[in-house]
């Protein structure tokens, strides 16, 4: 994701949940997007057969 929308996706997630942000966070807050965004990519890459079902209950 280009840098612009990174930014332009922090200021619209804010004002639409209406979180003020310290101009000092704004770095913190985007280098968390852009780990969240690279993990959602791998998840989003990751080849599921059409036949796999999610499992009904998860136990750790």
């Amino acid at each position: 994701m280009p840098p612009d929308d990174v930014d332009k996706l922090i200021d619209a997630g804010t004002a639409l949940l209406g979180i003020p942000i310290e101009p000092e966070w704004r770095e913190a807050i985007r280098a968390n997007l852009l780990v969240t965004l690279r993990l959602a990519d791998t998840v989003d890459k990751f080849p599921l057969s059409d036949e796999a079902d999610p499992a009904p209950v998860f136990r750790a």
